[in-house]
């Protein structure tokens, strides 16, 4: 295929190819993007193959999981991104034709929404915004942002790709915590033994999306995985870890934003200094074209701005 980058693009090419390029550019990959195009994979690799016929360039270096595009896919897409994004706004009713703009789709972490999320945003309702807002695991949401389903995703979990807009709102240390009981029994281990394996006979306590925080603590700190054993508790939220380790049922790994207050009253002991590398971000990713809804814009500052003091 040519290298020569066009001036400008075929008259007669089809926009169904183009949504589909345009896809396949944010989701990284076929399998991924079909879903949000409500087609097959086979359909959309025959219609990126279309495309590239027509446009006699090469879109997408094949890769063992997804896809690379070219720096002329890069091009391209920056061209056709904010049209395409227009009219699909038009076609789907987010515009402002009736005074109001659409609703915001919000997705995260239940705790995190309840503690944080929903009172900085809270003015924005009263003036008007309307939200939609929908709690999660990490790698689901971000799944399902890049199916539309979601305009904005609060996640810790930093997604592949260039497509989504990703910002840092905010960074909180993982500490090492349990009960007063379990931690006595942690502390009259043998002096030349690691807390990691002084833990070996206690149980662990997670909700089901946090293990990856579990096995990243275990890297962090004792460069070494985790023992391959799953939670002795799996809790639906960080929230209800905390209750049920402060309750004596083991040891989990959570936010020091979480834990902070019931260390100072001794209801909770931090087991061990915080790894060196302890803090982790939270990330703030925006869906490509959620910005064509002003109130998506809106939301993100008011977040932004909130989180300076989180």
């Amino acid at each position: 295929m040519s290298t020569t980058t066009p001036t400008t693009l075929p008259a007669t090419q089809d926009l169904n190819l183009l949504r589909t390029f345009l896809a396949v550019h944010r989701a990284g990959s076929f399998t991924a993007a079909a879903p949000m195009l409500g087609l097959t994979q086979p359909t959309v690799t025959t219609q990126i193959r279309s495309l590239e016929q027509q446009l006699g360039r090469q879109l997408f270096q094949r890769l063992p999981r997804g896809v690379e595009p070219t720096p002329f896919a890069h091009e391209l897409a920056g061209r056709i991104a904010g049209p395409l994004d227009d009219l699909d706004v038009v076609a789907s009713g987010n515009c402002e034709l009736d005074g109001r703009t659409a609703p915001v789709h919000l997705a995260g972490p239940a705790d995190l929404l309840c503690s944080r999320v929903l009172p900085a945003l809270a003015p924005l309702v009263a003036g008007g915004v309307q939200l939609r807002v929908e709690t999660g695991h990490d790698e689901e949401l971000i799944d399902q942002l890049r199916e539309g389903r979601h305009d904005l995703v609060l996640t810790t979990q930093r997604p592949r790709g260039q497509a989504l807009t990703v910002s840092v709102l905010a960074e909180d240390e993982h500490l090492l915590v349990a009960g007063t009981g379990w931690a006595e029994q942690v502390a009259s281990r043998p002096g030349d033994q690691a807390v990691c394996s002084a833990l070996e006979t206690v149980p662990l306590v997670s909700t089901e999306g946090d293990m990856a925080l579990v096995r990243r603590y275990w890297r962090t700190q004792y460069g070494k995985q985790h023992p391959a054993v799953g939670a002795a508790l799996t809790v639906p939220s960080v929230h209800a870890a905390k209750v049920a380790v402060r309750a004596g049922a083991g040891y989990a790994v959570l936010p020091r934003s979480l834990v902070e207050d019931d260390l100072v009253a001794g209801r909770l002991v931090q087991l061990e200094d915080a790894p060196r590398s302890g803090a982790l971000p939270l990330l703030l990713v925006q869906r490509p074209g959620a910005e064509q809804n002003a109130a998506t814009l809106r939301v993100a500052s008011t977040l932004t701005e909130a989180a300076r003091d989180w």
